[in-house]
């Protein structure tokens, strides 16, 4: 970004002739990015000029590493130029504060299709072939918080013929990172509860849900720092090493929603449980300390019914014994 400070100079390049619409495309763009325009003097070769330069609105922040172009274009590159076209998808649609809102989650997305190219195991299982999988169009979606994909594809089928093309839709979610706080000693699980809208729209009476410690991976973040950022936000709880439990798709049928799963073995004796939650993100978070009898109660009867927790404590039944006796 660029900084006021006496006595230093940036040199650039100064657009001339700049019409009206280019004005207000560059206008929304640098303003979903939290940049806004002040007048300011420029040196040319034939002298002095008044010019307008995109300022950041928040306060600079401290100066880090020296910026390396190759590095950033590795680094971040790709999730830039991504978020940058997503921005102005939406400007039919939002304005640029709102988008300026949006934009981590447009990174969390390109950053959820990276992690995403790493792969999985295909030891039984189809292993797909360039060609065997074509999107024909992508068509108009939906564009906001988060993004809903129409399409048409076709692909081959395990007889060997090719599928008709048909018409279909992806809703475009995130990786998320999941994990499960269990007290081996006290034989204590950790669950959070909050109000959720699948349940709601689905006119299910009690829209509150049992979950594990869950948040979004934030662009350029490993899941496992996501999932100890969460359990700090969610409940104040700072863990220590995690265990994998699982990398799975939420509901690959529909949805890029993909979780890493993990297990945090935790003291829990002397934690209180408590309201939690980000204020900024609307979060209305409450804690609970459970027997793991209680808690496999509550599956059986159904009051759990996410199906990650599920999935998540049925994995440490299989490994309970394992970890009480290591504790």
């Amino acid at each position: 970004m660029i900084k006021r400070q006496p006595g230093c100079i940036a040199s650039g390049v100064l657009l001339r002739d700049v019409t009206d619409d280019e004005a207000e495309r560059l206008t929304y763009y640098e303003g979903a990015f939290g940049y806004s325009l002040l007048e300011i003097e420029v040196q040319t070769d034939s002298g002095p000029e008044k010019a307008l330069c995109f300022y950041p609105d928040a306060p600079a922040q401290p100066r880090g590493a020296d910026w390396c172009l190759k590095t950033w274009i590795r680094d971040w590159g790709e999730m830039a130029v991504g978020a940058a076209q997503d921005v102005m998808l939406r400007r039919d649609s939002f304005d640029a504060q709102t988008v300026a809102a949006f934009r981590p989650f447009l990174m969390a997305r390109h950053w959820s299709r990276k992690l995403g190219r790493s792969g999985t195991p295909s030891t039984l299982r189809r292993t797909a072939k360039p060609g065997d999988v074509t999107v024909r169009d992508r068509l108009a979606g939906y564009n906001g918080f988060f993004e809903l994909a129409a399409f048409r594809v076709d692909h081959a089928r395990f007889d060997g013929a090719r599928s008709p093309v048909v018409m279909r839709e992806a809703f475009l979610a995130f990786d998320a990172a999941l994990v499960l706080p269990y007290d081996p000693v006290t034989d204590q699980v950790l669950l959070v509860e909050q109000m959720r809208f699948g349940p709601l729209w689905r006119d299910d009476p009690n829209p509150w849900v049992f979950e594990p410690v869950a948040g979004l991976v934030d662009a350029g973040e490993a899941p496992e720092d996501a999932a100890r950022r969460e359990a700090v936000e969610e409940t104040g709880l700072v863990l220590g090493p995690l265990e994998p439990i699982a990398k799975v798709y939420a509901s690959p049928g529909y949805s890029t929603e993909f979780f890493h799963c993990f297990l945090a073995v935790a003291e829990l004796s002397s934690f209180t449980a408590s309201a939690n939650g980000l204020a900024s993100e609307h979060e209305d978070i409450r804690t609970h300390i459970l027997s793991f009898d209680r808690v496999m109660q509550l599956v059986s009867t159904g009051e759990i019914n996410a199906g990650p927790l599920v999935m998540m404590l049925y994995w440490l039944a299989s490994q309970r014994s394992r970890l009480r006796s290591a504790a």
